[in-house]
Formats: C-alpha cells, structure tokens, sequence
C-alpha cells in the first residue's frame, strides 16, 4: 500500500543521529562478487529498498546469499545463468548497470536489459557502450534491451564524461582481463575508491596513472574478500543541510567527512556553525544567519548533485540571493516548483540554474517524491515549514534513506508514516 510522511514542522531539533551504509558505495562490492566462485562477505549494508533490489537480481541469476546479522552477507557466485537476469527490477534500478562489466568479462555474452531509476533528466548508458565498443564488445541493441557479444579485451579506455557507474563499470570488467588496462578520464569519487580496496583483497592491482586515470592490472582468476560497506557521505551531508535549515543542534556520528571537504567548506563560507570532532563526528550548531551566492554541482571532488537538493532548500532559509548551477542533470531542478508552490522565491534560468531568494517563510503542502534526494529534501522543507506537510511516494525516500522517520523522531521532529 502506499505511503506517506506527514511533518509537522518548525520544532525544535536536538540531539544525536548515526549514518548509515551508503548504498553508492555498496553495489560495486556487491558486483565485485561476480568476478569470482569464492566466497564473499559484506557487512554495513544499508537495509534499503534499492539494496533489497540489487540483491534479488543476484538471486535471480544464481548467487547464493546468506544473512550472517542483520546488516551482513555471505554471498557465493559459484553457478550463475545471466539468462535469467530480470528485466522488471532491472529496469526500476539504474544501480543494476554496474553488473554488466564483471558479467560480460566472466560470460562473454550477455542480454541485458535496460535499467531505470531516477526521474532526473536524460541518463543513457551511452558511456557504458562506448567505453565497451573500446574494449572490442561488439554490441546490439533494442528499444528493451541490450546484446553484449566478445569478452573485453586489454586496451585502452577513454571515457566520454566522467560517470562513476561507467568507471565501475570498466574497472570491475578489467579485473577478470589478464594484461594492463588503462582507463582514462574516470570517476574518483568514494565508491570508486572503496571498490579499489576490494580488488586488491583480489589480487588485482588498480593504480592511479595521474589525473583522472587508472592502470587495472586483470587476472583470470580472482581470490573472495571481506568488506565492510562505508558510512554514505551523501546521508551525512543531508543530516548537516537538516540541522542548519531547522537551526537545530545535531551531533552526527559515524559520518565519513574524507568526501565533504568542499560541501563543509562552502558551508563555513555561508556563515554555517558546526564542529569537526574528529574524522567520524561532527556537530551542526545553531545558526541564526546564513549568506549563501552560489552552489555548483561538479564531479569529485566537486560537490555532489544528490546534495544539492538539500542546499537548495537551504537557500530558501539563507539572506539574499542563492544561484543553483546543477550542469550534470536537466531535471534535477524539478524539485524547486514544489518549494515555489510551499512559498519559496525561485526563478529559473533554464534548466540547469536558477536563482533563490531568501529567508523566506515555508507553508506545508501536497507534494511528491520526485526521486530518492528530491525526497529528503522535502522532509527537510516540511522540517522547516509552518504548518502540515504530506509527501507522497515515500518509496522513493526508503530506496535511498532506511526508516529515515524513526531516525529524525529521535530528534524532536513530528514525522510520522501513514498509509495514503
């Protein structure tokens, strides 16, 4: 049945919340697993709806899983048939693309169905195809699916944009190619870097060949591993853009700051208060005043466009004019007529810019979850607005946040989940 959160907002905020695994991070070692029959243990993953997802299309094409706790698995890719991959919740998870590499280098062939995901803007598999058709993948295609024929071979890759599912992507199909592989202009944000410590458990070496480039030594045979799945940058950052715009005082533990270097930087720049209490912890004071002039969503280690949601709702509560440059997604700004519709002053540019002008005085509404981050960014609009807030479509909350609700009740928020 669907869901709903109802918020209550303008309370007083206080006290202590944990991050949780991140899911970005968690489905390239999950994908990892299909590189080898040995073994493998995860622990930290987040219990979300996009995590169940991923998990049931390795189900489905043989893998075998085993709940070790509540947050660990044991999983075994010993005899698996990729025919059976399903095209339904493949194609409700874009996630799922990052399967392919390490299926087509074990396989050879492979039907693979075109994902879904994310109402965001255009986001083709384009850079996947190319960066295959590299590596000698001869490749067909349907308005429903794809047809992988030839195993990769050793090259060298050239991606066309920097895109961190295309660079999983190509490492994790390196990995079963015996020789060197060179992969340029890649992604290096953190669930890059977290796969890359999987891989040498491995005994496949990827090192950094200067900016933006790997050398991905391969080999046929690959050792299991135990991971351990990190705490999600992007949950930590949407916890700090929480407190400051209810001008609560949280404490958030258990938050990786290594990938919030920019993101808290330009914070402290607006005038926000917070204290960095060592690599893990850091603690979200009041702040009665903040002056916000531009927000950019860039590529690591640029600030990351699932945080910029957050900051846009945000501005609305900052002094003055705000732009919001967003040049990765075209839709990614959808989120901003529902604020306009609570009260908010928003001019739109075009589709990647528009300009906020605050502190302006939120009033609850009706309004949907367009995507997992436009979802978490209207908690923390209804957390800030007079009145009775109703989001729809919390599904697209719980793909992305576990029992986000129960987390922020802990704080003084009224939010509470009901049936539509």
């Amino acid at each position: 049945m669907p869901e709903q959160f109802v918020i209550r907002g303008r309370k007083n905020l206080k006290g202590q919340i944990e991050v949780g695994g991140s899911k970005n991070a968690a489905f390239p070692l999950l994908a990892a697993s299909l590189l080898t029959d040995r073994p493998c243990q995860i622990a930290n993953l987040p219990l979300i709806e996009d995590v169940f997802k991923m998990l049931s299309i390795l189900e489905a094409i043989g893998a075998k899983i085993t709940w070790l706790g509540e947050r660990e698995i044991s999983i075994k890719c010993q005899d698996l048939d990729p025919s059976q991959l399903p095209r339904e919740t493949i194609g409700r998870l874009r996630g799922s693309i990052v399967l392919l590499g390490p299926l087509l280098s074990r396989f050879g062939k492979i039907k693979f169905p075109l994902p879904g995901g994310d109402q965001i803007g255009a986001r083709p598999i384009d850079t996947h195809l190319d960066a295959f058709s590299q590596m000698g993948v001869k490749i067909q295609t349907n308005n429903k699916s794809f047809l992988f024929e030839g195993r990769p071979k050793v090259s060298e890759v050239v991606l066309r944009e920097f895109s961190v599912t295309a660079t999983e992507n190509i490492i994790l199909a390196s990995a079963l190619i015996p020789g060197k592989t060179l992969l340029k202009i890649a992604d290096q944000d953190y669930e890059i870097q977290e796969l890359i410590k999987v891989l040498y458990q491995m005994e496949v070496e990827v090192k950094s060949q200067g900016f933006h480039s790997f050398a991905i030594e391969g080999k046929k045979k690959l050792k299991g591993f135990k991971a351990k799945v990190m705490p999600d940058p992007l949950e930590a950052g949407t916890f700090v853009a929480m407190a400051l715009a209810a001008k609560g005082k949280i404490l958030i533990k258990k938050a990786d700051l290594r990938f919030l270097k920019l993101f808290l930087k330009r914070l402290k720049d607006f005038g926000a208060k917070f204290e960095i209490r060592g690599p893990k912890e850091i603690l979200v004071l009041p702040t009665k005043i903040l002056k916000m002039d531009k927000i950019q969503s860039l590529p690591y280690p640029g600030i990351a466009t699932d945080l910029q949601p957050e900051l846009g709702v945000l501005a609305t509560q900052a002094q003055g004019p705000t732009l919001i440059h967003d040049p990765l997604y075209e839709g990614r700004l959808k989120y901003l007529e529902e604020l306009n519709k609570m009260g908010a002053s928003i001019i739109f540019c075009d589709p990647h810019r528009a300009i906020i002008t605050g502190p302006t005085r939120l009033y609850g509404k009706e309004i949907p979850s367009l995507d997992i981050r436009s979802g978490a960014a209207f908690i923390t609009a209804g957390l800030v607005a007079s009145g009775k807030t109703i989001i729809n479509d919390v599904y697209q909350i719980d793909r992305g946040y576990e029992r986000i609700e129960e987390r922020l009740q802990k704080l003084g928020a009224d939010i509470k989940r009901v049936s539509a």
